[in-house]
């Protein structure tokens, strides 16, 4: 269950996000892989979790409960984010990605912001993704529905998020306390399953974007910036 958190403000969005994953799924770190778009390559399906493109707008990919893997007979969801990266803006991404044929992948969130905004969309396996814009204000997501208190994970950290400042919100990627239910930072990982990797965007309305990417659990990794080559 990956976790993603935004901030979304009048003059830009912050995105910390951690990865959790087999750890025994093989991946790249963060680079320009695919023309104009750089973000951590999966060695499986050949796609991306999270990534960010030249126009400063990011996507990024969260399972659904029950869907972790690849599934016989669907595409990867690691090609959506790169569906929606080849576009200008997150509006653009987010309305085209709505009429795909959500029955092609595993159920899905799919997170898609620039500086102006984010938005949620949803695969559920059946007709077309549904989309919608995030509230200003921030929002958690994981593998369920945005701000849902009755997952443990978004009950114990959201109100940890929204006391802190989005320039110390790495800290909290790399808390690891609780029950396994509540843990943001999964470590040790259990039955082979952890959080493997984290993520931090800072997308302002002035000025360029901050990419930082921490290579490993966010209690033991540095975060360190990620640059088109």
């Amino acid at each position: 269950m990956c976790s993603i958190v935004l901030h979304i403000t009048a003059d830009g969005v912050f995105i910390a996000a951690n990865r959790d994953e087999m750890v025994n799924r093989l991946w790249d770190p963060p680079e320009e892989y695919w023309p104009g778009i750089s973000g951590g390559r999966d060695q499986t399906g050949g796609g991306t979790w999270a990534a960010l493109n030249r126009n400063n707008i990011f996507a990024a990919l969260l399972n659904r409960t029950g869907t972790l893997g690849p599934a016989t007979g669907k595409t990867s969801r690691g090609n959506l984010p790169l569906l929606a990266l080849a576009h200008k803006n997150a509006a653009e991404a987010a309305s085209s990605i709505s009429e795909l044929d959500a029955t092609k992948y595993r159920s899905f969130n799919l997170v898609i912001a620039d500086a102006k905004g984010a938005f949620l969309l949803r695969g559920l396996e059946h007709g077309t993704p549904d989309s919608r814009a995030l509230a200003q204000g921030v929002t958690m997501i994981t593998s369920g529905e945005a701000n849902d208190l009755s997952y443990p994970r978004i009950a114990r950290h959201l109100p940890r998020f929204k006391a802190t400042r989005p320039e110390n919100w790495m800290a909290l990627l790399a808390d690891s306390s609780g029950s396994r239910e509540e843990q943001l930072n999964i470590t040790p990982p259990s039955a082979g399953f952890g959080t493997v990797c984290s993520t931090f965007i800072h997308l302002p309305r002035n000025g360029g974007a901050t990419h930082l990417f921490a290579q490993g659990t966010p209690d033991q990794t540095p975060f360190l910036p990620v640059t088109f080559s």
